[in-house]
């Protein structure tokens, strides 16, 4: 019978299985501060917990966590991490800085690939090879915080869930890992600083709503009609915009939480008057919206290229002159494998 990973155990699960040989109860809680708020990485971490314990843990429980396989450096200040799992597989975290304003966000990786092959994207390439699991997620947050606060001196302000997958189709392990995030018993976060990004699954958006969660979301929009939006997005065959909308607007209703659209500019393709005004029509729903246009990081191999900058701006500008809030975010970690996916992809 395989041994059960120890991130899977509740406090109270953790209590039992510990009391069945002989522990007491406060042993739980010492290696429960170890797995969550202390980030341990294996039970020899655990230092106050004694050496018989850490081995009888060790022979009945595996404890998976993520482990640093490689990591880049941007001249702007940008660091992409490759964590190798348990199972041999590689995930990319990117801590982004904004040193002037002490403001630091985390990406995080909910898949180890992705099954929705958007044509635009390297993640895509891979496939969809397994989901994380809550504890793998919550690896990357914590381990991209700690190095804030060592290469920056102040803590990471902002966590969005863009890495390598769909966070919506790892929907129970995404809002477990943000449970722990913002629990008193972990990283003790406000929801309100993590966002959730999805390329837009109806059902599941809605479902969030149900839930009510706490945390903002974000649509990968990429092209505001689904003539163009079907060409880049799969997805969108069968989640056509007018189903987004209407789910965005239930999410809204129910959650009151922020929403914002993502628009990666795209030379020739996404990035005319036309398109900013089709965009504009989309954000005036029954929600209030932002809209973040992404410059583009090209990826081999694919016939995309980054839309022209004085070009953006000038989407930008008939975007905002018609009332709608827009920013554009510049691509950083230009030196580096900065398109997502490039690095969790090489050797």
């Amino acid at each position: 019978m395989p041994k059960q990973d120890l991130r899977t155990q509740s406090l109270s699960d953790l209590q039992q299985s510990l009391a069945s040989i002989g522990q007491p109860t406060y042993r739980a809680k010492q290696v429960y501060d170890w797995m969550w708020k202390l980030g341990a990485r294996s039970f020899d971490d655990m230092t106050n917990i004694p050496a018989t314990l850490r081995q009888a843990m060790s022979e009945v429980f595996t404890y998976d966590s993520i482990v640093l396989d490689d990591r880049q450096n941007s001249e702007d200040g940008t660091i992409k991490s490759r964590y190798k799992l348990h199972d041999g597989y590689k995930i990319e975290t990117v801590m982004i800085p904004v040193v002037k304003d002490k403001r630091a966000t985390g990406c995080v990786s909910s898949q180890v690939g992705c099954s929705l092959t958007c044509s635009f994207c390297a993640t895509g390439k891979m496939g969809r090879l397994r989901n994380l699991t809550a504890a793998e997620i919550y690896d990357q947050a914590f381990d991209t915080n700690k190095l804030c606060v060592e290469q920056l001196g102040f803590p990471m302000t902002n966590l969005v869930y863009m890495g390598m997958g769909e966070p919506l189709l790892n929907y129970g392990p995404v809002l477990e890992s943000i449970n722990r995030i913002t629990s008193h018993n972990g990283m003790g976060w406000s929801p309100k600083r993590i966002t959730v990004s999805t390329a837009g699954i109806a059902k599941m958006i809605k479902r969030l709503g149900d839930e009510k969660v706490k945390f903002n979301l974000a649509l990968s929009l990429h092209a505001s009609d689904d003539t163009k939006r079907n060409e880049i997005m799969p997805i969108n065959e069968s989640n056509r915009l007018a189903a987004l909308m209407e789910s965005l607007e239930y999410f809204y209703e129910k959650t009151k939480g922020r929403i914002s659209f993502e628009y990666i500019a795209l030379k020739d393709f996404n990035d005319t008057l036309e398109d900013a005004d089709k965009l504009v029509r989309l954000c005036r729903g029954q929600f209030p919206v932002k809209v973040n246009v992404i410059e583009y990081n090209p990826v081999p191999g694919v016939p995309f290229e980054r839309a022209d900058e004085k070009q953006v701006d000038v989407f930008a500008a008939r975007v905002r002159s018609k009332g709608v809030m827009i920013t554009v975010r510049r691509s950083r970690g230009k030196d580096i494998d900065a398109a997502c996916g490039q690095l969790a992809n090489k050797g």
